[in-house]
C-alpha cells in the first residue's frame, strides 16, 4: 500500500506477479471485510483468550472448552486453522525421574490387562505418586483415579519427603466413596511397585476396604499408562496454566485443582465430557457416549471384515 504512492499500481502488480483486479479486491476486503472474515477474527481472538488461560493444551481441547464455555460450535479442522493463524502451540514441561530403591516388599500380579472391560464406576482404581516444588517447598502428591471415567477419587499431599501418609490418606478417600454406594463389588487397585504400595501395613488394609491389589511389572510404566499420563497432564496444567510454583497455600490450590479436573476439565477420552458429567450420565441411566478409542477400534474392525468378505467373494467367483 505504501509503495503505490511512489509507483504506478500496474507496474507494482506486474513485478509481484498478481493481477490488478486481484489487488483491488484484496484492498476492498481490507477496508470492508466480509462477515466470514469478521467471524474468523472473533474466533481467533477466542482461541487466544482461552490459550492464555490454558497454555498446556492444543487446539482440540481448546475447541471443546470454548464449546462448553461460549456455546460456539466449530470443527476441529477449523479450530486448527484458527490456532495456526494465531501461532498457538501447546506448551509442555519435561521431568527427570529417579529409579526407586528396591527393598523387602510384597508384590502382586498384574490384573489390569488390555482385555479388561469396565462397565461402571469404582471397578478399577489406579494410583501413583508424583512430586514437585511450589511455594518454596517440596511436595509429594499421591493420586487415586477411577479408570472407568478418569475421575480423581482420592489424593494425599505432604511437604515431607517420603511421607507414607499421603498414600493412606488417599486410600481412605477412595474407601469412603466406595462405601457411599458407588460400588459394592470388589475393586482392583493397580499401582507400581513402590515401597509403600508393597508394604505389609498398606496391603493389610486392602481386604478390609474391598480391594484386590494389582501391580505393574518391574521397569514397565506402560502397565500403569493411564495414571502416568494423568500425572503428566496434571503437573503441566498446575505449572503452566495455574502457576503453582508461586502459590503460597499449596494444599488449598491442589484441592481446587482436583475439583477443576473432575468437574470443569473436558476429557478427550470421554468424548469431551468431564469425569463428573460422564458419571452422572451413568447414574441417570443415560446412554454412555463411546470413547474415541473405542470408536476408532470398531471402525477399523469393520473395514477389516469388509475387506475379508470381498476377498472371499472374489475367490468364490
Amino acid at each position: 500500500m505504501e509503495l503505490s504512492a511512489r509507483w504506478p499500481i500496474v507496474g507494482l502488480c506486474r513485478e509481484m506477479g498478481i493481477s490488478k483486479s486481484g489487488f483491488y479486491k484484496w484492498k476492498a476486503r481490507r477496508v470492508n471485510p466480509s462477515g466470514a472474515a469478521k467471524q474468523r477474527a472473533e474466533d481467533i481472538a477466542l482461541f487466544v483468550k482461552y490459550h492464555e488461560k490454558h497454555p498446556s493444551h492444543g487446539y482440540r481441547w481448546l475447541n471443546a472448552k470454548i464449546r462448553r464455555g461460549e456455546g460456539r460450535v466449530m470443527s476441529d479442522q477449523y479450530a486448527h486453522r484458527c490456532c495456526k493463524r494465531a501461532g498457538i502451540k501447546s506448551k509442555s514441561k519435561h521431568y527427570r525421574y529417579k529409579q526407586a530403591k528396591v527393598g523387602q516388599a510384597r508384590y502382586f500380579d498384574n490384573a489390569v490387562l488390555a482385555s479388561l472391560v469396565l462397565t461402571g464406576p469404582m471397578q478399577c482404581v489406579v494410583s501413583d505418586m508424583t512430586c514437585f516444588y511450589a511455594g518454596g517447598d517440596y511436595w509429594e502428591l499421591t493420586l487415586y483415579m477411577d479408570l472407568w471415567n478418569n475421575e480423581i477419587v482420592g489424593y494425599g499431599l505432604s511437604s515431607r519427603k517420603g511421607d507414607p501418609e499421603t498414600y493412606y490418606e488417599g486410600l481412605r478417600m477412595v474407601a469412603e466413596r466406595k462405601a457411599a454406594g458407588l460400588s459394592s463389588m470388589q475393586t482392583i487397585l493397580h499401582s507400581d511397585r513402590g515401597s509403600v504400595y508393597a508394604s505389609k501395613s498398606f496391603n493389610e488394609l486392602l481386604p478390609a476396604y474391598g480391594f484386590t491389589h494389582s501391580m505393574s511389572e518391574p521397569g514397565t510404566p506402560t502397565d500403569n499408562g493411564a495414571m502416568e499420563a494423568i500425572n503428566g497432564w496434571a503437573k503441566a496444567e498446575m505449572f503452566i496454566d495455574f502457576d503453582v510454583r508461586h502459590r503460597q497455600d499449596v494444599p488449598s490450590f491442589v484441592k481446587e485443582y482436583i475439583k477443576f479436573f473432575n468437574e470443569e476439565r473436558p476429557s478427550y477420552a470421554l468424548g469431551y465430557l468431564t469425569p463428573k458429567e460422564y458419571r452422572e450420565r451413568y447414574s441417570d441411566g443415560g446412554q454412555q457416549p463411546k470413547k474415541p478409542s473405542k470408536v476408532a477400534y470398531e471402525k477399523k474392525e469393520k473395514i477389516i471384515k469388509e475387506a475379508k468378505a470381498k476377498k472371499e467373494l472374489k475367490l468364490i467367483n
